[in-house]
């Protein structure tokens, strides 16, 4: 099967030629002649979704998760990872528990799933219920992880005992975000050197950057090794904000939406986990003006980069390898001979066209 595109992104160029997809995987590249227009590029991965087209993770049932999911491959996600935010106990092993068993079920895959919270800072709650929040607690992350595939965790670096729990979580593989935190530039660089390889939405929920206290932020845009997740929808940052951090960071910057189930809907009251939530336009809000998720898309982010002034090529790549890479998930993001055709076709616009999954078409506009 051939694609029909114009142009496919093979490792960080565009090339001139279609794609061919033979069972399942990604037969060759660059193949003429090429398509009229449009361009193939590796499907989208989503390190951060609480909930889509009106489902909410924390609070879905496994077949939740297909509905969720055909609406996500509408958007040129093939990859994600359901995020829960700050909850009860039980509510955590609840979700983990359906995640779990909805793994196997058609639609984007889902690579674990991304605890963020509960151990963040209550001066930098955001949307999380302050009530929820708790000091680092190695057993509660075992438990979790022994019920469930735990891949990534937010938390904050600076509260008593989160340096030797990052220490135990990359032992055991889980990928560690610093994000919801007061921590400062000392504390910053004790999280990296801890094996800490992120920062959860850059500049939303942590210490204020300033010229002589950079906080965490600051610390995550100069380490080489940190990767910037951001939320490019315009309302969270100031443009200018985050065409900075990408013009910083290049290579490291990697697009999330911060997404909750009003994503791909439309204005009303939401939820987000245990909180109502009101939508209006790009904004999701709670009662008191504080942001909660976003309804932003990948494919309307990787656009948004884009018009920043990002190449194709690079808002491309903020979407596909960067995720992939913090993940250390090498057959995801590439558009390589014998790896999986996860692959999104868009038109000459950055709009999505269509959607394979493993070969598979998952969506088609």
């Amino acid at each position: 099967m051939r694609l029909g595109v114009r142009h496919a992104l093979v490792g960080d160029v565009l090339i001139h030629g279609d794609v061919r997809v033979e069972h399942g995987r990604i037969a060759a590249v660059g193949v003429v002649p090429a398509g009229p227009t449009g361009l193939a590029a590796p499907g989208f991965v989503d390190l951060q979704v609480n909930g889509f087209g009106g489902v909410d993770f924390l609070a879905a049932e496994p077949p939740d998760y297909r509905t969720a999911g055909a609406a996500l491959a509408g958007t040129g996600v093939t990859a994600y990872l359901p995020t829960f935010i700050t909850s009860p106990d039980g509510a955590y092993d609840r979700a983990v528990a359906v995640a779990a068993a909805a793994a196997a079920r058609s639609g984007p895959r889902m690579l674990g799933v991304h605890l963020e919270g509960p151990f963040l800072s209550p001066h930098w709650p955001g949307a999380h219920d302050p009530r929820q929040l708790r000091a680092p607690n190695p057993a509660l992350i075992e438990r979790l992880a022994g019920a469930g595939p735990v891949a990534l965790v937010t938390l904050a670096p600076e509260l008593v005992g989160a340096l030797e729990l990052i220490e135990a979580l990359v032992a055991r593989g889980i990928v560690v975000s610093c994000g919801h935190s007061d921590a400062d530039a000392h504390v910053a660089h004790a999280a990296f050197d801890a094996g800490a390889r992120a920062v959860t939405h850059l500049h939303n929920a942590h210490r204020r950057y300033a010229h002589r206290d950079p906080g965490l932020g600051g610390v995550a845009l100069v380490r080489p090794q940190v990767t910037v997740q951001v939320i490019v929808d315009n309302v969270h940052l100031a443009p200018e904000v985050a065409y900075a951090a990408f013009l910083c960071a290049r290579e490291r910057f990697c697009l999330v939406t911060d997404a909750m189930a009003a994503a791909g809907l439309g204005d009303g009251r939401y939820r987000l986990g245990s909180r109502d939530v009101e939508v209006e336009g790009m904004s999701a809000r709670l009662a008191d003006g504080t942001f909660a998720g976003s309804v932003l898309t990948m494919d309307a982010a990787v656009r948004n980069l884009v018009a920043l002034g990002a190449t194709e090529a690079q808002a491309l790549l903020a979407a596909t390898r960067a995720p992939a890479r913090l993940l250390a998930r090498a057959d995801l993001g590439a558009l390589t001979p014998g790896l999986p055709a996860d692959v999104v076709v868009l038109d000459d616009g950055l709009e999505v066209r269509a959607t394979l999954i493993g070969g598979h078409e998952a969506y088609r506009a």
